[in-house]
């Protein structure tokens, strides 16, 4: 493993799966394709940091009836200190064709894909029932028995905590500040960004964390 300083361009791509992104890491030893799954939770931008590199070597990808080759280095760890938006010059170096990760991985045996919606209700309160009131034992509204009372739907908010805890594992209930698990496949950690950024939370780069916007 080497480590060393340069900057991480990272841009975002509208696919056939939704946004994803694509990176470039340039060094004084060389530029290299980067493709970690971590890479999927960070907004698009140029960052300043240290990188440690555990391998390099040749990749490549099709395009258009022809092979693109890179060179492609893989990341163990970063350490981010500054980010910068995308000048004319960062966004030409990097290929606006680059296939998304999503179509390579599952051409391999497919990995369980995460249950949740792409776009989760917002909790709700729970809607008045006409059956609401009085109750004969103290547990079933009036006229209902309790088999009659499971059978009802579950509220809007229920089935959203539900879909979010599903969604998040061994990490749910969230806290004020999320590390996600980056170890996970690529899809449930996009899935999983994109959710934190419904509910109010924004990632701070420098701690590699999701906290909760006040």
């Amino acid at each position: 493993m080497i480590r060393i300083d340069g900057q991480l361009i990272i841009k975002s791509i509208l696919g056939r799966y939704g946004a994803f992104n694509v990176a470039h890491l340039i060094t004084s030893i060389g530029e290299y394709a980067v493709k970690e799954t971590m890479l999927e939770q960070y907004a698009e931008g140029k960052y300043e940091g240290s990188f440690v590199i555990y391998h390099i070597g040749p990749d490549f990808y099709p395009a258009r009836g022809r092979a693109v080759f890179q060179v492609r280095a893989r990341i163990d760890s970063m350490t981010l200190n500054e980010m910068d938006t995308l000048s004319q010059a960062d966004t030409e170096r990097l290929e606006q064709r680059e296939p998304d990760l999503l179509d390579e991985e599952r051409g391999s045996p497919p990995v369980t894909p995460a249950t949740a919606p792409a776009t989760l209700p917002a909790a709700a309160p729970a809607p008045t029932s006409a059956l609401t009131g009085p109750t004969v034992d103290g547990t079933e509204p009036f006229g209902m028995s309790a088999a009659e009372l499971n059978q009802t739907p579950q509220p809007v908010h229920q089935q959203s905590i539900q879909a979010d805890a599903d969604l998040f594992g061994t990490i749910w209930p969230l806290g004020e500040a999320v590390k996600l698990d980056t170890t996970v496949d690529r899809q449930r950690l996009r899935e999983q960004s994109k959710r934190l950024d419904q509910l109010g939370y924004t990632m701070d780069f420098k701690a590699q964390l999701w906290r909760l916007a006040s």
